[in-house]
Order: structure tokens, then C-alpha cells, then sequence
């Protein structure tokens, strides 16, 4: 089957979309990589996202406009996905739409909220939609994520040592060999809201580490971070900008005076690099394989490096899955999963009471015609 997956993570500041043909062989899932494409937000649809995102407040007219816009946005990055990347001949389409809140009180997730109306994609494509897959993981008592875990596992058995999936988006999150993942804190969402914040705007986020670069590591700023209770939470356990905004960060600064931007960026910085390394540690890591925007600030892989020495640091570009577009790859894959009515999830992973298959389906223009049910699920993944 050949299906498109389409993200955009926490720091919103495109759409990917990865196609790829999908397939069943014996007790293993083969994927075959058909290339990504990225569709960035327009200016103004970016800005609307950035008001209404954790600590903004907005009435219901613009979340209903919110919805409609990234929707339509979607299915042109579906349309461009199919057409360039599968010759028109994409079966169906997995979104995992834009996060706007994800409702955790007291370490328990209640809900969650993914805007990008699946209907626009399926009306555009023609294709069958599965969309909203973190709700039925939460309604069965779990996290909602990280979802990508089951693809993790899949993808690493068989690894020698403890290898652990690292993915830096906003936040950070983990997938260890037996099972264990969770939320980290945050990846690049401070770094990104500092940017932002002390370039008047000018910056979406730290380009190549350059501000981090230039600065230095301000103990007590990073000890005020670190303080936050998220680190001591037991897994499995999940967070995102309705904790780690901009204003978290102000509450930081708070009495410390007049601080450099360079030296709070790498303040940031530092601070992700300590938590994913505290994590590492803590699953008793080997070895990580990274992918998600943060791999692009040498800085901060520099610093996490140095935080695990004698722990590999690697991407997974060097296991043949393009680092970029793994999470658009991982929603393609659990969107082939859906259809063939296989569960998504790992309760060691999210929490939940029991797997689930996950999302719903929007019919395409010829209706729903899914495939048969799989006789069992996969217990590898075959990148080839």
C-alpha cells in the first residue's frame, strides 16, 4: 500500500509530508522510502497559530478558522506528496494534524486537541484519511504519546545494546528497547521562544546554534530550570507548550537581572541537552539515534554528546531513515496499520490499559474500501 504521511510537530513551522510504499512479508513490516516534501505555514496563517498556541486564549470562531486553514494547508501538502512523490498513485493518507493543546492535569492526560480537518485532505486527494490518532491511545487510559514508540521498536530489534530513539521537535521524547518512553521536557520550544522573544520577532528559532554559540551557560537560570517538577515524573508521561512557553521562561528570569540573549539561549540549549542525557541514563541508554529538527544545532548535539560520553550520538539518517521526515514516515505507518486493523500502540509506551487501533477514517471520493484485516501484526520493521 502506498500512503502519505503528513506532521507538523510542536514548532509548527512547516508540514511534512513522506510517502511510502508499505507492506506485510511474514512476521516483519517493509517500508521503501519515497522521499519527503515540506510545506511551510503561510506568514499569517503561522501567526494566528502562534496566538492561539499555550498561553494564548482565543474564542471559538478562530479555532473553527484554525481548523479550516491548517486543514486546506494539509491537503495541499498531500496533493503536492502524491503527485510528486507517488505519480498520482497514493492509496491513502495519515495526518497527525497540528497539536494546539494537549490537556494533562496532575501527570494524567484528559484530552488533547489536533486541528487540520481531515475532510479538506480527502477531499482534495480523493484518498481515505486517518486522522486524530492520539485520542482513543488517551480514552484508553494512556498518554496519547509518544506514538511514534511501536515504530521505534519495531525498527530497532534485534539492535545490539540499549539503543534509545531520540526525537528533538519542541519537546523531546524518548522510546527505550523495552518499552519505556516519555516526554524528556523541552527540545527546541524554549531555545525557539527565546529566539523569537529577543529578536523582536525577527527569529523563529537559534539558526546553526549561533546565538548559543556565542553565549554561556548561566548556573543559576539553569538551576531554577531544572528544579521544575515534569523532570522527577515517573514514565510514562507527556508534556508541550502548556508548560514550556514563553512565559514559563519570564517566571525563570524572574530577580536574575538583565541577562544576555546569548547566554539564556544557551542556558536553553543546555538545559535539553541535561534532561535528554538524564533520560538516557536513566533507561540505561547505549546508544541514541536522534532525528527531528534539533539535529540541525550543532550546538546542542555538541552539548549532548558531552553529557553522555561513552554513549554513541548518532542520527538516524545513518540507519537509512532520513531524520527529517521520520516522524511524517511514522504517521504513514501507523495510518497503514489502521487500515489493516492492527493497533498502534504499546501500554509499556503510553500507559494505557490495553494497544488500540488508533484514529478515525474519512472516506475518500470512492467511498471506503479498506483491506482485509491482518492475521497478525508486524514484530519488525524492514527499511529498504
Amino acid at each position: 500500500m502506498r500512503v502519505i504521511g503528513l506532521m507538523s510537530g510542536t514548532s509548527y513551522d512547516a508540514i511534512d509530508a513522506a510517502a511510502a510504499d508499505l507492506g506485510l512479508v511474514g512476521d516483519g513490516l517493509v517500508l521503501r522510502p519515497l522521499g519527503m516534501v515540506s510545506e511551510r505555514y503561510d506568514d499569517e496563517l503561522r501567526a494566528s497559530l502562534a496566538v492561539a498556541l499555550p498561553p494564548g486564549t482565543v474564542p471559538m470562531a478562530e479555532v473553527c478558522r484554525l481548523d479550516t486553514r491548517i486543514g486546506r494547508a494539509f491537503a495541499a501538502a498531500a496533493v503536492r506528496a502524491d503527485r510528486e512523490l507517488c505519480s498520482g498513485q497514493a492509496e491513502l493518507v495519515a495526518s497527525h494534524g497540528q497539536t494546539v493543546y494537549h490537556w494533562v492535569d496532575r501527570g494524567k492526560v484528559h484530552g488533547t486537541l489536533q486541528l487540520g480537518q481531515p475532510a479538506w485532505i480527502a477531499e482534495a486527494t480523493g484518498l481515505p484519511v486517518v486522522a486524530d490518532f492520539r485520542p482513543r491511545d488517551i480514552a484508553a487510559g494512556g498518554q496519547g504519546a509518544p506514538l511514534v514508540s511501536l515504530v521505534d521498536l519495531l525498527w530497532l530489534r534485534g539492535r545490539p545494546g540499549t539503543p534509545v530513539a531520540l526525537n528533538l521537535g519542541g519537546i523531546a521524547n524518548l522510546t527505550a528497547p523495552d518499552g519505556t518512553a516519555f516526554d524528556t521536557g523541552p527540545a527546541c520550544a524554549l531555545i525557539d521562544a527565546a529566539a523569537h522573544g529577543f529578536s523582536g520577532g525577527r527569529l523563529a528559532y537559534d539558526l546553526d546554534g549561533a546565538l548559543a554559540a556565542r553565549g554561556h551557560v548561566h548556573q543559576e537560570l539553569l538551576d531554577r530550570l531544572l528544579a521544575d517538577p515534569y523532570y522527577a515524573l515517573p514514565a510514562p508521561k507527556t508534556t508541550g507548550k502548556e508548560l514550556f512557553h514563553i512565559g514559563y521562561l519570564h517566571q525563570a528570569l524572574a530577580g536574575l537581572g538583565t541577562l544576555p540573549a546569548e547566554d539564556v539561549i544557551a542556558t536553553l540549549t543546555g538545559l535539553t541537552a541535561r534532561t535528554v542525557a538524564d533520560a538516557v541514563r536513566a533507561t540505561g541508554g547505549t546508544e541514541v539515534i536522534a532525528s527531528g529538527g534539533g539535529i540541525r544545532n550543532p550546538v546542542l548535539m555538541r552539548m549532548l554528546g558531552d553529557a553522555l560520553p561513552g554513549v554513541a550520538v548518532r542520527t538516524s539518517d545513518e540507519l537509512g531513515l532520513p531524520a527529517q521526515a521520520k516522524e511524517a514516515y511514522a504517521f504513514a505507518v501507523l495510518g497503514f496499520l489502521t487500515a489493516h486493523g492492527l493497533p498502534g500502540t504499546v501500554p509499556a509506551s503510553t500507559g494505557a490499559r490495553h494497544p488500540s487501533v488508533l484514529g478515525s477514517v474519512t472516506p475518500g471520493r470512492g467511498g471506503l474500501r479498506l483491506p482485509p484485516p491482518a492475521e497478525r501484526a508486524p514484530v519488525r520493521l524492514v527499511l529498504e
